[in-house]
């Protein structure tokens, strides 16, 4: 088991699926922890177990991301309080699966905002708290809807399509600083996600079967920290598909148009 001790460990989205258990997790081997989401009661109740379970410094910041004066200042208040901060994991995310003539204009505005625009705006306030940790990490969850088109998620996967792109380029401007990028590419997990993106609850039956374990998925996290390492992919199954997809895309989509209409 790895061992984080003295590390400052700063994550978004952390109250509830993978941004939670990722903070116990990272407590439990010994990581000062700094973490962000709106839900004020949750958050301070982990402060509170994290501190007397496992005697660690634990901050926390209420914050919807969506709002961008808000999280400006939240940001901004951060870099202030913090010389150094080691590893920046981006895991705040949500989705809305409609098709386009259905969705909201006001949900694909949140969308990029919370995907997108705040993982953005949060590198570029931290950046130099976190260009000076030795070996720094930033984890940015995407997703394999990032990777490959599937109907009904159209405003969803561009914005995780952009995660990517962002990603890519931020890795070949920080690796002079010695500073680690790696996306985490995702396919459907067991958090309540789904209770935004799938409210109905017909896309997760369909996908029940393929649905990964959110404690293996944090771990596999975990095992990444402080390694250069491009990208990690969950299942490694749908990223087989998804460069089968960037290969041949019309013979996929092809052979795959039941599975990508399962929405």
């Amino acid at each position: 088991m790895h061992d984080f001790l003295n590390k400052t460990i700063l994550i978004t989205g952390a109250s509830s699926g993978i941004g939670e258990g990722l903070a116990k997790s990272l407590a439990a081997r010994g990581a000062n922890l700094i973490l962000l989401a709106r839900s004020k009661d949750k958050l301070y109740d982990m402060k509170k177990v994290m501190k007397s379970e496992f005697s660690i410094q634990c901050d926390v910041y209420v914050v919807d991301l969506a709002n961008s004066q808000a999280r400006t200042e939240v940001f901004k208040r951060i870099s202030e309080h913090y010389s150094t901060i080691d590893a920046l994991i981006n895991n705040a995310g949500f989705g809305i699966f409609d098709s386009i003539e259905d969705i909201k204009t006001s949900d694909m505005e949140k969308m990029f905002q919370v995907n997108v625009l705040a993982l953005i705006e949060g590198i570029q306030i931290l950046y130099p708290a976190l260009s000076t940790a030795q070996k720094g990490h930033i984890i940015n969850i995407a997703s394999i809807a990032g990777k490959i088109a599937t109907p009904k998620s159209s405003v969803y996967g561009a914005t995780k399509h952009a995660v990517l792109g962002f990603s890519n380029a931020l890795r070949l401007e920080v690796e002079q600083e010695d500073l680690y990028v790696t996306t985490v590419n995702l396919g459907p997990v067991k958090t309540n996600f789904f209770q935004t993106a799938d409210p109905s609850g017909n896309y997760q039956k369909n996908v029940a079967r393929y649905m990964l374990d959110p404690n293996d998925v944090v771990e596999k996290i975990i095992d990444t920290l402080f390694k250069r390492k491009r990208e990690v992919n969950l299942p490694r199954w749908m990223e087989l598909g998804s460069r089968l997809y960037h290969l041949f895309p019309g013979i996929t989509e092809r052979l795959l148009k039941k599975q990508f209409n399962k929405k």
